[in-house]
């Protein structure tokens, strides 16, 4: 594929456009990844990012934090990349319709969720009550700031944003998004959420979730470990009996609870 769009969003992370040479269309769901390959430097497993209701552009959001991402970053609009995918488990939207849907995130961790959001705006009468809640460490570390702002904007998804620490200009919650559960409208029963930042937040996450009501089985998250082949061979990323490039990223919370309490897996 060919970058035709490339923009910076933070230090060292940036949004790449992608469209396939020949013109055709790229297919996903809400949750996959890609494995992106830059010639000469090697090849790695990236979320998709953008709307899955346009398949005619893929979207990543990369951050550069090894030798393969470092040289992904610096490419220019017009070169070119080998992507392999889609692969693993996607965001059950489809089985949630008419639920009251919450998005809890951190970080990075929105560009894994935000197909969803995507979907379930481009679906929205299909589903109950929405709620994103989003934290950083700081307003300049929050990602799709101009699509976070339309997207307050909006009279049918409310938008909560945290940072841990700001300026006298900042308007918005301080604090740690955790936080923020605690202030969403949940529905025991009818409300699901959805989840994705590091596994450490994301453990306090449930916590506040269960308090708020929510079962297990409502709370779906997105993990992220050593992927290499995306195809389940290589054995990089076992947890327990799975393979989060196979039958992850995205697991319902119960099932995976008792690994991820497990350090050496």
């Amino acid at each position: 594929m060919v970058i035709t769009k490339k923009r910076r969003e933070i230090e060292g992370i940036h949004t790449f456009w992608l469209e396939p040479r020949d013109g055709g269309e790229f297919h996903f769901d809400p949750g996959q990844f890609n494995m992106l390959y830059v010639f000469g430097a090697g090849e790695v497993p990236i979320s998709i990012s953008g709307d899955p209701g346009k398949p005619g552009r893929l979207v990543h959001t990369v951050r550069a934090v090894g030798k393969a991402t470092q040289r992904l970053c610096a490419l220019k609009t017009g070169e070119s990349l080998g992507v392999r995918g889609p692969f693993g488990s996607a965001w059950p939207m489809a089985q949630l319709e008419g639920k009251n849907i919450v998005f809890v995130t951190s970080g990075l961790g929105l560009a894994p969720l935000r197909p969803a959001v995507y979907w379930l705006l481009n679906h929205r009468q299909r589903y109950g009550k929405a709620t994103l809640i989003y934290g950083a460490r700081n307003p300049r570390r929050l990602l799709y700031v101009d699509e976070l702002r339309k997207w307050r904007g909006r009279f049918d998804l409310r938008v909560e944003l945290a940072v841990g620490s700001a300026d006298p200009t900042w308007d918005g919650n301080i604090g740690v998004v955790t936080s923020l559960v605690s202030k969403t409208f949940v529905e025991p029963g009818n409300t699901v959420a959805l989840i994705c930042s590091s596994e450490r937040m994301m453990r306090a996450m449930v916590e506040q979730l269960n308090q708020a009501g929510l079962n297990d089985g409502d709370i779906y998250l997105s993990l992220e470990r050593s992927i290499k082949c995306g195809l389940g061979l290589c054995g990089h990323c076992q947890l327990g009996p799975t393979f989060i490039c196979k039958d992850g990223p995205v697991y319902r919370y119960d099932q995976v609870k008792g690994l991820l309490a497990q350090r050496e897996l």
